[in-house]
C-alpha cells in the first residue's frame, strides 16, 4: 500500500475533517483520499459502504463552496473501501461554507498534511480565479453591512434589494460571495479620503485635517460637506450691485471629488488625498492613466473607466452623467478664468488641480493696476505684437505667449490692455480666441 503524501490521504472512517482534505486537494494539485485505510496504509474497511457513500456525496456537496462536485469522483473498492479522486478546482479558493473565505475555512495541501491557507495564498487564488479586475474579485471580508448604501439608493429611488446584488456586481454568480465592489460600497470599506488644509501654497504650514471612512457614499457626502466649508465666498460691488464669488465653482468641487472616488485604483490600500491652500485644491487619487490614454484625451472627454461596475452604479444613481463629462464640465466652468485647471499624472497617481478663482482674479487685478499705472504708451512688447499681426494677420494665445516668452496671465493682461487702448481686436472666446489688428486703429 502507498504512504500518505502530497497527493494521497488515508482515513479509516468518515469524519468532519474529510471536507478539509477535499478542499485542500481542490485548492492545490488534486489528489486521492482512501476511506477505510488507516494512517499506516492498512485496510480496515467500512462497515456500511452504501450509507457512507451517501453521507460523503451529500456532505461534500453541501459543506463546500463553490461547487466542487464536478472535480470529485468516487470509486467503490471490493475491499469495502471508498476511493475519492479530487482534481484541482478551476474556481479557487474552495472553502467550508460554515467558515467562509478566511484562513479557518480555506485549506491547502502542504506535504502530507492539509493546513489552513494564509491570507496571501487566499488573495492569490482569488486573483488567479477571478482575474485582474479588482471590483469583480471576491473580497476576503464577507461580513459586510450596507446601511449607508441602502439610504443612498433609497434617496435616489433605485432598488437595492438583495435580489439585485448579482446584477449590480456585489455578489458573484459562482458561489454568491461578496465582491470587492460590495466591500467598497459597504459600511466596512477599508479605504478612506483624507483632506488637509494648509496656510501656504507650498503645503507646508498645516492648519487642519480630516479623514473620512465608511462606505464610499458616506465619504462622498462627508468630503463634499467639508470642502464646502473650505470654499469661501467673497463679495464685490459693481455700482450698487453686490456680486458674490466663491473660491471654487461648487459643481467643479463635486465633479473633481466624484472623479477621484469613482476612478481611483482600489487594489491599493492608500487614501485619496485632497490638499487645500489659498491658491488651489489638489485632488490626488491612486492609479495613473489606463494604458492608451493621454492627458489630452482626458481633457477632451475620452474616458475608459477603471471600475466599470462602480461607474455604472454612480450613473444609475444619477451622480454622474456619463463617462468623461465630469472633466469637460470642470474646464467649462473655468472658461473665463485666467488660470485653468491642471492635470498631472505619474505611473501611480492622478492629480487634478482646481485654481482658486478669487485668488486668480485678485492677482489679475493687481497686475492690471500695475500695468496701467506704469504705461499707457506702446511698449516694446506691444510693438512686437503689432508687427507680428501686420505680417500674419492674426495670432492665438499660444502664439502670443511663445512670441514674447511670457506666461498666460501676463499675456492675458497685455492683450486686454492693447484691446482697451484700441490697438487690437479680440475675436472669439476660450480656446478659439484670436487677436487681430484693430479695425479702428
Amino acid at each position: 500500500m502507498q504512504y500518505e503524501s502530497e497527493r494521497i490521504e488515508f482515513k479509516s472512517q468518515v469524519t468532519e475533517d474529510i471536507y478539509k482534505e477535499v478542499i485542500a486537494f481542490a485548492n492545490t494539485d488534486g489528489g486521492i483520499i482512501y476511506i477505510g485505510v488507516d494512517d499506516k496504509g492498512n485496510f480496515t474497511g467500512i462497515d456500511n459502504v452504501d450509507e457512507t457513500y451517501t453521507r460523503l456525496t451529500n456532505g461534500i456537496r453541501d459543506a463546500i463552496a463553490p461547487d466542487v462536485t464536478m472535480f470529485v469522483r468516487y470509486v467503490l473498492q471490493e475491499n469495502n473501501t471508498i476511493q475519492i479522486e479530487i482534481g484541482e478546482g478551476s474556481y479557487k479558493p474552495y472553502y467550508l461554507k460554515s467558515k467562509g473565505i478566511r484562513p479557518s475555512g480555506v485549506y491547502v495541501r502542504q506535504g502530507a498534511s492539509s493546513v489552513q491557507a494564509s491570507l496571501n495564498q487566499i488573495r492569490k487564488m482569488i486573483k488567479d480565479s477571478d482575474g485582474d479586475i479588482f471590483e469583480e474579485m471576491r473580497t476576503a471580508v464577507q461580513e459586510l453591512s450596507f446601511d449607508e448604501a441602502q439610504r443612498t439608493f433609497k434617496r435616489y429611488k433605485v432598488d437595492f434589494s438583495e435580489e439585485k446584488y448579482i446584477a449590480l456586481g456585489l455578489r458573484n454568480i459562482h458561489d454568491n460571495q461578496y465582491t470587492n465592489l460590495a466591500m467598497i460600497l459597504s459600511d466596512d470599506c477599508k479605504h478612506t479620503t483624507k483632506i488637509a488644509v494648509f496656510g501656504d501654497d507650498a503645503n507646508i504650514t498645516f492648519k487642519d485635517a480630516k479623514e473620512f471612512g465608511g462606505s464610499i457614499f458616506k465619504q462622498l457626502d462627508d468630503s463634499y460637506a467639508y470642502l464646502s466649508l473650505c470654499n469661501r465666498t467673497f463679495a464685490t460691488f459693481k455700482g450698487l450691485e453686490r456680486v458674490e464669488q466663491c473660491d471654487y465653482p461648487a459643481e467643479a468641487l463635486r465633479e473633481a471629488l466624484l472623479n477621484a472616488l469613482v476612478h481611483r485604483d482600489y487594489s491599493y490600500s492608500g487614501s485619496i488625498i485632497i490638499n487645500v491652500n489659498n491658491s488651489c485644491i489638489e485632488f490626488i487619487s491612486i492609479g495613473g492613466l489606463l494604458p492608451g490614454l493621454s492627458i489630452d484625451d482626458i481633457r477632451s472627454g475620452i474616458s475608459q473607466p477603471r471600475n466599470r461596475k462602480l461607474a455604472e452604479i454612480f450613473h444609475r444613481l444619477k451622480l454622474i452623467e456619463s463617462y468623461g463629462t465630469g472633466i469637460r464640465k470642470i474646464y467649462a466652468l473655468y472658461k473665463n478664468c485666467a488660470a485653468q485647471p491642471r492635470i498631472e499624472v505619474t505611473s501611480n497617481t492622478f492629480k487634478l488641480v482646481l485654481p482658486n478663482m478669487n485668488t486668480v482674479a485678485a492677482a489679475v487685478e493687481k497686475e492690471a493696476s500695475t500695468v496701467e499705472k506704469t504705461s499707457v504708451a506702446i511698449t516694446p512688447q506691444m510693438k512686437t505684437v503689432l508687427d507680428y499681426l501686420a505680417e500674419y494677420g492674426e495670432m492665438t494665445d499660444a502664439d502670443l505667449q511663445e512670441l514674447l516668452n511670457i506666461k498666460k496671465t501676463r499675456a492675458y493682461l497685455l492683450a486686454r490692455q492693447m484691446s482697451d487702448n484700441g490697438l487690437i481686436d479680440i475675436v472669439g472666446r476660450g480656446a478659439a480666441k484670436k487677436y487681430r489688428l484693430s479695425k479702428t486703429s
